[in-house]
């Protein structure tokens, strides 16, 4: 396991002043230079950053795939530079257990008091690397510090700093060395992001970068500087609580969800916990793009980001080669759309 801090506070260079209360367009306009720090250092790939941001938004936590070098880690990492919060980096392996990250009992001083020694989950942005390279035993040790925002320990409740989010790569789970995240703990991301690779273009400017001495390692050096703070994405998260839901896209969501559980292909529908989430997402989204009221295209649009990881194919559809992408485009399609 290793842990990485960024510089954070009123004293980190260039960042914006913690001790200002910034109002909703303030932080509107913060989170989006986020985007444009992040494109310094990252080609493509902005569905991805507009989720990372969703979540952020809306209290959740993400769920990045893809197979080795698609820039899952540099993302994340980049993200973190644009932002002034705490962030660290725990790289999962086989031997990593549940107290390496969220703290442990220790014995100190010459009297062998006990104390609690924080884990790296005591942070604003834990970027989770690999997190299906860990057997699940200590990937459900995220569960009560991702749905609750705390760790318990010993008898004592430790809340975590606000905002949280929890930022997971993973590779295909056909890849070896890979354990399957158990259904609780994929149910607590709120999206679940595939990250692709880069066409002919992209794959081109990722090189021109390259010749150029772009150092993947080195973020700050591709200009990437912290333009938003811990203040900024609270205010959104609250801004984000006034975006207004009609009864009709509520009832959408609901028969969105309802679908799901009614498909021959499913032996797990969506849960009222993944309508819920798909709620919260979809307001971040319409906050994130400037309305203040969410449309059924908010909801189409981040569906199968929030819904198709919750989702589980009968055995016999996974023998005809049935994908959950289809299966959720076949309930999408089968929901009239409210006017």
């Amino acid at each position: 396991m290793t842990t990485e801090t960024s510089p954070t506070g009123p004293d980190a260079p260039d960042s914006p002043d913690s001790h200002d209360v910034p109002d909703a367009a303030a932080a509107h306009d913060a989170l989006g230079a986020v985007r444009r720090e992040v494109a310094k250092a990252v080609v493509g790939q902005d569905a991805a950053v507009s989720g990372l941001l969703v979540a952020l938004l809306a209290r959740g936590h993400v769920l990045l795939e893809g197979v080795p070098g698609v820039a899952k880690t540099l993302l994340v990492r980049s993200l973190a530079a644009a932002l002034d919060v705490g962030t660290k980096r725990v790289q999962f392996t086989p031997d990593l257990m549940p107290g390496d990250l969220t703290g442990s009992m220790v014995i100190e001083g010459g009297a062998g008091e006990l104390r609690f020694r924080e884990g790296p989950v005591f942070t604003h942005l834990l970027l989770a690397d690999e997190i299906n390279r860990t057997p699940p035993k200590t990937q459900s040790a995220l569960l009560e510090a991702m749905e609750e925002g705390q760790v318990s320990s010993d008898g004592v409740t430790r809340r975590l700093p606000t905002p949280f989010l929890v930022a997971a790569t993973q590779n295909p789970v056909e890849y070896e060395g890979t354990y399957p995240l158990p259904e609780a703990q994929l149910d607590r991301f709120l999206l679940k992001l595939q990250l692709p690779l880069p066409d002919r273009a992209q794959e081109v400017a990722i090189l021109r970068r390259h010749v150029e001495g772009f150092d993947p390692q080195d973020v700050a050096a591709a200009g990437v500087r912290p333009v938003a703070g811990a203040a900024h994405v609270e205010a959104g998260i609250a801004a984000v609580r006034t975006v207004r839901v009609s009864e009709e896209v509520g009832a959408y969501i609901v028969d969105l969800a309802r679908a799901t559980r009614e498909s021959p292909s499913l032996s797990l529908g969506v849960s009222p916990r993944g309508a819920t989430a798909l709620l919260r997402a979809s307001r971040a989204w319409a906050w994130l793009t400037g309305r203040d009221f969410v449309t059924p295209d908010d909801v189409k649009a981040l569906a199968h980001a929030t819904l198709a990881h919750r989702l589980a194919l009968r055995p016999e559809a996974e023998l005809d080669g049935v994908a959950v992408d289809q299966v959720l485009d076949t309930a999408i399609a089968s929901v009239p759309v409210p006017r």
